[in-house]
């Protein structure tokens, strides 16, 4: 696994932190400081202490435990470093006694056995250490990975409902211009030009995470226009608009599919009963409803995919911070969405 800053940035404050240990303790207990023993502790002795760090991280971890899973090698693997490690300290230590083997501060000598459990001991220090800054070394980088992962399915799940709601709007919207056209209607040639609009807004800019909020109303305000144009007998809409909607922002075609179903399964042409939208937004809620009376013969075998669409991406994009209300009832229809924008 690629690593990047985060890993050297904790690399380099563990060889810092031993660095500065190293010398406080040579600094601190009042032993003869020699040029061959600390060429020997800090030369030598080092090189063995980063090489059973880096061997353990670089080669055994990835190699052992995460491709091959051959954890008892590994533990083997483990002990001997060590041990060779201790030994060869051991060795140089006695080869040159005067400066190794001499108690720091005091003539007594160190027994051979207990300066190679010392050794061993630092070399265990270095190997676990490895072993820690190397699983959560990984296990952030798993972690940063599973979250772009998840970001990556996330956005394609969203282009893909949105790609669905697109072809869904034109299919119903081409529905009706041939219903005019059939008919001869004069208002083909409007509600062409009003699907053009429409259809430039779904294209070219509704392309971004968001949209200003009075975007999206202008939307629904043509999206309506477009729907009135079909209707000999006129269709009865009130749309209430209130608070800041120039300054807010939306995920842009959220908000249509529940227009779009007022039209398609409720009565339009009820001056008594007109369809209701009422958009209300400050700056931390959007208060969005449409309520319309429900057409008792209008039975759409198909279904719609537009509200099942509409919740899986709020579910996407405003997770925990939105709520859904659907009533259903004898004789009406009633949608209310409330957003944390």
């Amino acid at each position: 696994m690629k690593e990047g800053k985060g890993a050297l940035i904790l690399h380099s404050i563990f060889w810092a932190i031993i660095l500065v240990a190293a010398v406080v303790i040579v600094v601190t207990t009042g032993s003869q400081i020699t040029v061959k023993r600390e060429l020997i502790s800090f030369g030598l002795f080092g090189i063995l202490n980063v090489s059973l760090f880096y061997i353990n991280y670089i080669f055994l971890i990835p190699e052992l435990i995460k491709r091959r899973k051959k954890y008892w090698l590994y533990v083997l693997a483990f002990f001997l470093m060590i041990a060779v490690a201790a030994l060869i300290k051991t060795v140089i230590a006695v080869l040159n006694p005067a400066d190794m083997m001499m108690v720091r501060g005091e003539k007594a000598e160190y027994n051979v056995n207990e300066y190679f459990a010392g050794k061993a001991f630092i070399g265990g220090f270095f190997m676990i250490s490895s072993c820690i800054i190397k699983f959560t070394i990984d296990w952030f980088g798993s972690e940063r990975i599973q979250r772009n992962l998840e970001s990556e399915r996330r956005e394609m799940e969203l282009q893909f409902l949105k790609s669905q709601l697109n072809p869904h709007f034109l299919f119903n919207s081409l529905n009706n211009i041939y219903s005019l056209a059939y008919q001869k209607s004069d208002k083909t040639a409007d509600a062409i030009m009003k699907l053009s609009e429409i259809m430039r807004y779904m294209i070219y800019e509704s392309n971004t995470p968001t949209v200003a909020l009075s975007k999206e109303v202008d939307y629904l305000t043509s999206y309506i226009e477009l729907q009135k144009i079909r209707f000999k007998d006129g269709a009865y809409i009130e749309l209430t608009l209130n608070g800041e909607i120039d300054n807010q922002k939306i995920v842009p075609l959220m908000l249509i599919s529940f227009v779009e179903n007022a039209f398609k399964h409720g009565v339009v042409t009820d001056p008594a009963e007109p369809v209701k939208i009422n958009i209300i937004a400050n700056q931390k809620i959007l208060h969005f409803s449409v309520v319309n009376k429900k057409n008792q013969q209008n039975k759409d075998a198909q279904g719609g995919v537009g509200l099942t669409n509409v919740e899986r991406r709020l579910q996407l994009v405003y997770p925990d911070r939105y709520k859904l209300n659907v009533v259903n009832s004898a004789t009406h229809y009633t949608c209310e969405l409330m957003i944390d924008i």
